[in-house]
């Protein structure tokens, strides 16, 4: 019989500190690596990422609280508690909280290929080196994501 994962309140792998932080609760190891799953919690006035899009993996998220801004391209959606947005391979899109409060949603990847990215990213930020466009691209490109040019600013 397969075995039953379960991930209680205060368990698995957090990545980050204080306010802003990843937890991942799927990584991949229970599912053949089908599914990664983490909860993120993103502090009001985080920047967000470079618009970007992957080529290997659709991205999911649900929100649980605060409010979140999704662009994908050109257009904006806000998405507040009980929103489901999916992102399908290829599509360019970003998000940050436009809220005053903290913000949280469930994060979903399949496959998994994304968690080791987070990890890979908080270890770029704790050497100290800058996060942008020169610093992304070559660690995206290790996780078949790339920056959306056209939508840069």
């Amino acid at each position: 019989m397969a075995k039953v994962n379960i991930v209680r309140p205060g368990e698995g792998e957090i990545l980050g500190s204080g306010a802003q932080r990843i937890r991942i609760l799927e990584n991949g190891d229970h599912t053949e690596h089908r599914l990664g799953f983490a909860e993120v919690t993103i502090p009001p006035g985080t920047p967000s990422p470079l618009q970007h899009r992957h080529a290997q993996h659709d991205e999911g998220f649900y929100v649980l609280a605060g409010t979140f801004r999704f662009t994908v391209g050109e257009d904006h959606y806000d998405a507040g508690p009980g929103t489901w947005v999916i992102v399908p391979t290829g599509a360019p899109h970003t998000f940050a909280n436009i809220g005053d409060e903290n913000a949280v949603m469930l994060n979903t990847f399949t496959p998994d290929l994304y968690v080791q990215y987070f990890r890979d990213f908080k270890a770029m930020i704790d050497s100290g080196r800058p996060v942008n466009a020169e610093t992304m691209r070559p660690l995206w490109k290790t996780y078949a994501t790339e920056i959306s040019d056209e939508y840069a600013s």
